[in-house]
């Protein structure tokens, strides 16, 4: 951890906020905390992780920077222009924090997650009213941070942690677990050793660390205990997780989710995001095993062109892709798929384009997220040649996600007049509307008198809306 002696002075995925009370305190008598969360489901568990972490220090989150007395932006780097969106912001709360001091009061500004982790002490250069820079493995140490901040320092702490965060952080209580629903993230994998072309992961979030069975196992329960009944295990490269079990033995993400699946209240089980290479038998096993383990699985192949397959290094080949997802159907015939796909790839030509096409048509995707293609600074895609022209990405993207689209209607289309269990989640957005969660994470709008949040019931699926489902209780 740096520190500087100064006045007090962010995939498949779109924003979130985290805006529940961590510790369920009378707001109008404690300080008071606004997280805000840009990117992956992994970002959000880290988000709740430093909320509970600053509910520790007598803080509890709020739903508004406008009466917050610190804001904690955690940010993103997959996405493009992911810097600009933080500075943007950082531009907004310093006019916020100037208004407050010129009131006699103050404002801590913090920067969380992977931005951060890639230009650390940049953003104090370009934002001197930010007061703490935390990187995703050194957020445990918020705490510590904090105080030298009250001491009028400002904090950089992006260097890679020796300790293990998990065993530093504090446990979520089981009333802070009950405010976040019925459904919950548990981080069980970090970082990548991959080096794919395209990504900064590898850079942000370094190599692969796997927790221990019976740190997951501790937490999952705990989880469940609080009334979580749906489970998603969360890594970079989660199915590449190889943790030590109870027998000192590594076990592999398979093992895992077959001892998982015997803690007493668990529903449900799920894991995102993984790689080809890692689906190895026990985990395809599992998913003709396990009722458990829900039939949905997200496995980027990011292109169908063996080409451009090997200058991103991802090792496998568009063949090895199609032939993966017969086994793992061969088990489990309902299973819906989603992937990622990057279109316009440096030296992409119209024959690549076309292989992804097949692939898509091939393979049949339930959802799926595609991008044109963005060069991070310091990967190894930013200095290849022929990077492809903006309007012939345009063109490709616009192909691709009207492919996607119709597959993705069709599926939806296909469980009309089927029977489902439904997980209860929260209101909807209308009077009388409960909102669900499918097997398939597709959500569901039931008559709200049909149960409680946390309820598990039977549907019968009447129609479909754009990205939904609409339904009847069975009787």
């Amino acid at each position: 951890m740096t520190d500087q002696t100064l006045p007090h002075s962010q995939h498949k995925a779109s924003d979130a906020e985290l805006s529940v009370n961590a510790s369920g305190n009378n707001l109008a008598n404690s300080r008071k905390v606004f997280v805000k969360t840009y990117g992956c489901q992994m970002n959000v568990y880290d988000s709740q992780r430093m909320a509970d972490s600053l509910a520790a220090e007598g803080y509890v989150t709020t739903d508004s920077a406008d009466d917050a007395d610190m804001v904690l932006i955690n940010t993103c780097h997959i996405r493009e222009k992911a810097s600009e969106k933080l500075y943007s912001a950082l531009g907004r709360l310093r006019n916020m924090k100037n208004k407050r001091q010129a009131d006699g009061k103050d404002l801590i500004i913090g920067v969380a997650g992977c931005v951060a982790q890639a230009e650390g002490d940049e953003i104090l250069r370009r934002s001197p009213t930010v007061d703490l820079v935390v990187g995703p493995q050194t957020y445990h140490r918020l705490p510590q941070a904090l105080k030298q901040v009250r001491e009028g320092r400002q904090v950089v702490d992006t260097e890679y942690a020796i300790e293990d965060k998990f065993e530093h952080l504090p446990v979520a209580t089981r009333e802070q677990v009950r405010k976040r629903g019925a459904s919950a993230f548990l981080t069980v994998q970090e970082g990548c050793d991959k080096f794919c072309t395209f990504c900064v992961v590898p850079y942000t979030r370094g190599s692969e660390v796997s927790r221990s069975v019976a740190q997951i196992v501790s937490e999952a329960t705990k989880l469940v205990q609080a009334g979580v009944r749906d489970l998603t295990l969360l890594g970079q490269n989660v199915n590449g997780w190889h943790g030590v079990g109870d027998d000192g033995r590594e076990w592999g993400l398979g093992e895992l989710l077959y001892h998982l699946a015997e803690i007493p209240g668990i529903a449900r089980l799920r894991y995102t995001t993984s790689h080809p290479r890692d689906m190895d038998e026990m985990l395809i096993k599992a998913h003709g095993d396990l009722d458990i383990l829900m039939p949905y699985l997200h496995l980027p192949v990011q292109s169908g062109s063996d080409r451009i397959l090997k200058a991103m290094n991802r090792k496998h080949k568009g063949a090895d892709y199609v032939q993966l997802i017969q086994r793992i159907r061969a088990v489990r015939p309902d299973l819906a798929l989603s992937g990622d796909f990057i279109v316009g790839f440096p030296g992409e030509t119209d024959e690549d384009f076309e292989d992804t096409m097949q692939l898509v048509r091939d393979v049949r995707y339930a959802q799926a997220y595609s991008f044109k293609y963005s060069p991070r600074p310091g990967t190894p895609g930013a200095d290849l040649p022929d990077h492809v022209e903006e309007s012939v990405k345009d063109e490709r993207l616009q192909r691709l996600q009207a492919l996607l689209s119709e597959q993705q209607y069709a599926f939806q289309d296909s469980l009309v007049g089927t029977e489902m269990d439904v997980l209860l989640e929260k209101p909807g957005r209308f009077e009388g509307q409960m909102i669900g969660r499918s097997p398939w994470l597709i959500p569901v709008i039931i008559d709200n008198e049909q149960g409680e949040v946390g309820d598990i019931i039977r549907v019968r699926v009447i129609s479909t809306g754009t990205n939904s489902l609409m339904a009847e209780k069975l009787a």
